[in-house]
């Protein structure tokens, strides 16, 4: 199941996409993805999450500076020109705020497992 379809993914992009074939195997990966943080999330977060997901993606391919770059170096005389991508290997992946879009955000767990024993003292008193 996927959760985007080609054209959102268009007309978040504002360009035309040549490879559909690729870009469904990537919002299929990105629903598989999304399934595994928080498959009760709404489908309006779904489907923004796997637009943002395939974007990025997408971004990282294209020619010039992608989207993602943490460090760039051009020069003029013997042409060099290099880029380090924070999603280095353009896999698919969620930022902060898509886990929080999909509800899993920054939550701080615990479990103590005295707290059984601390009411037992506590009712025997």
């Amino acid at each position: 199941m996927i959760y985007a379809s080609i054209e959102d993914i268009w007309r978040r992009k504002g360009t035309d996409i040549s490879d559909t074939d690729y870009v469904m195997a990537l919002l299929e990966d990105a629903a598989i993805i999304i399934d595994a943080y928080n498959r009760n999330a709404t489908d309006e977060a779904k489907k923004l999450v796997s637009c943002n997901m395939v974007i990025r993606t997408l971004g990282s391919r294209e020619e010039g500076v992608p989207i993602g770059t943490t460090q760039t170096t051009t020069t003029a005389m013997v042409y060099s020109q290099t880029w380090t991508n924070a999603n280095g290997s353009g896999e698919l992946y969620l930022t902060k705020l898509d886990k929080k879009i999909l509800g899993v955000g920054n939550r701080i767990g615990y479990f103590n497992p005295y707290s059984d024993l601390i009411q037992e003292e506590e009712s025997n008193d």
